[in-house]
């Protein structure tokens, strides 16, 4: 995952969190459901992004995943 794509899932859970942030102290529940999900998709794919990375990293140094099922 490129940096770009780091930034893009980082910058969701801020709008996400903004947004559920205004939900609770306006009384939106909508606005505050539409936060939660969207910071929760964000925290997905970064998630993803970085096991994908470990996995690429991993891959490059040989490592099987199996050192210690051997």
């Amino acid at each position: 995952m490129s940096v770009f794509d780091k930034a893009k899932a980082k910058a969701e859970q801020l709008l996400g969190r903004a947004e559920e942030l205004y939900g609770q102290s306006h009384g939106d529940a909508a606005a505050t459901l539409d936060g939660e999900a969207r910071r929760a998709e964000g925290e997905a794919e970064e998630e993803s992004a970085e096991r994908a990375e470990a996995a690429e990293e991993a891959r490059r140094d040989g490592d099987d995943g199996l050192a210690g099922a051997r």
